[in-house]
């Protein structure tokens, strides 16, 4: 490979791969920050767990609508405008919010003691659905762009360094919101949980508009399959606009849409999904309330969880993926679940007064739990290939969201009817299901490339056919 090409790839590469971090981070910040302030809503607020419960699934099932949705579209327009554009109205979704207790006088959203009257429930619970829509225009870009700038045989290491923006977006807005805010200046300071992460997150839009390309084209460079030591270094491509447009879609059905590997890991998407929320989501609520923590310790743990826990199994899981398992991710998948089920068999059968030990199990469900909530992601973009790969992880990314179905609103009413015991084994059971529908794709192979090649050959023939 030439120097020169190698040099300037390498500095697009992690440029891209570095901005798309500290972005996918910051919509984080702008949508964690609601599951830490959950217990400040119910105290100061008076909105009840299975409420709140309703908001975490309203919002979650139209960030997996959208997710879809963006998912196709991603692989056809600009992805670097679409993610700057998702952060930015994250953000000011999170500033009206933050300000709807000053529009008690218009609207009449406080009752005589403060407490929220439904119409304020109503006016956060459809922002907060907004917010799902266009927090859904986040991971669709990062998944096309990375497989664009990044080899297969290396995506799975790469993007798990990028999927490390998960654990450090929730674990830094844990802190911030959970110790920096309500901690220091109490529940009545609530609103600052939305406040600063938005203003952060509209700085970041900027760099997400200014700091990316979309392709390595658009930069003189060649796309990353070619650049092979082995193997001379091809041109850039002078594709058509035509040839990509219906190379989209000869290859949408029978590299997504009916390929029996994305719908395995489409599915058990879901069952993962309830596992990592359960946490992520509800943590704070259930170690204050069912184990007695105060709100800084529960915060520091779900922060720990991401930042210790969910880091290190990520990139643990990309490394051993590629050196290991020759990039096969779906079965480092299965390994992570059943690691994250045991776990909260663990949690579950540790005694109240032993909260060191359930701590570490929560910890270490977090370590477990994210590798198949990172490489889900990254098998569905190599099964499906780069030029479908945010529409398989959109549609899997409906799969994962539904899941909110679950651990929001059923979890709430559950928690409110029957105590978090039985939330509990509700999350082992579903994770048992999740190990078991993993396992029956142990041998699929790593990627779909040569399928996807052979579909491509065909429609080149046909397309030199019609110029006859």
């Amino acid at each position: 490979m030439d120097q020169s090409i190698k040099k300037k790839y390498n500095y697009w590469q992690w440029r891209t791969l570095i901005i798309l971090m500290i972005g996918y981070m910051l919509f984080y910040f702008v949508r964690k920050n609601f599951s830490i302030v959950m217990p400040a809503l119910e105290s100061e607020l008076g909105i009840s767990k299975t409420r709140l419960g309703l908001f975490l699934t309203i919002n979650g099932v139209i960030y997996g609508l959208s997710r879809f949705i963006n998912g196709f579209l991603a692989d056809r327009v600009s992805r670097k405008r679409m993610m700057g554009l998702g952060l930015l109205l994250s953000a000011i979704v999170n500033i009206v919010i933050g300000l709807s207790p000053e529009m008690n006088g218009l609207f009449n959203f406080l009752d005589s003691e403060g407490k929220a009257t439904a119409g304020l429930v109503v006016f956060i619970g459809s922002l907060w659905l907004i917010n799902g829509y266009t927090q859904g225009m986040g991971y669709p870009p990062c998944g096309s762009l990375m497989a664009h700038w990044i080899k297969p045989s290396e995506l799975a290491f790469k993007q798990s360094i990028w999927n490390s923006s998960h654990s450090i977006g929730a674990g830094l807005v844990a802190v911030l919101c959970g110790t920096a805010i309500l901690q220091r200046y109490g529940y009545q300071s609530w609103q600052w949980c939305f406040f600063i992460p938005a203003f952060l997150a509209i700085a970041g839009a900027f760099l997400l508009f200014f700091g990316l390309k979309d392709t390595p084209a658009s930069v003189g460079l060649p796309d990353p399959e070619t650049l092979d030591e082995n193997a001379p270094v091809k041109v850039v491509s002078d594709e058509t606009p035509e040839f990509a447009d219906r190379a989209y879609k000869k290859l949408i059905k029978p590299m997504v849409i009916k390929n029996p590997i994305i719908w395995v890991l489409a599915i058990g998407n879901f069952f993962v999904y309830v596992l990592r929320f359960t946490v992520l989501d509800w943590g704070a609520t259930f170690l204050t309330q069912d184990r007695g923590l105060s709100i800084q310790t529960a915060s520091t743990v779900v922060a720990a969880s991401e930042l210790a826990g969910g880091i290190v199994g990520t990139l643990l899981a990309g490394w051993a993926t590629d050196k290991f398992f020759k990039s096969k991710a779906h079965r480092t998948c299965l390994i992570g679940l059943a690691g994250a089920t045991l776990c909260f068999i663990l949690f579950w059968l540790t005694p109240k007064q032993m909260n060191w030990v359930a701590i570490i199990c929560i910890i270490m469900a977090s370590f477990f739990i994210y590798m198949p909530q990172a490489l889900c992601g990254i098998a569905c973009s190599n099964q499906a290939t780069k030029r479908v790969a945010a529409s398989a992880n959109g549609f899997a990314g409906i799969f994962g969201y539904a899941s909110t179905t679950v651990s929001g609103l059923a979890f709430g009413l559950i928690a409110d009817k029957l105590g978090w015991n039985s939330v509990f084994e509700v999350t082992i059971a579903i994770g048992i299901i999740g190990v078991i529908l993993f396992a029956t794709i142990w041998k699929a192979p790593a990627n779909g490339y040569a399928k996807a090649d052979a579909l491509l050959e065909e429609l080149k023939e046909e397309m030199a056919a019609e110029q006859q």
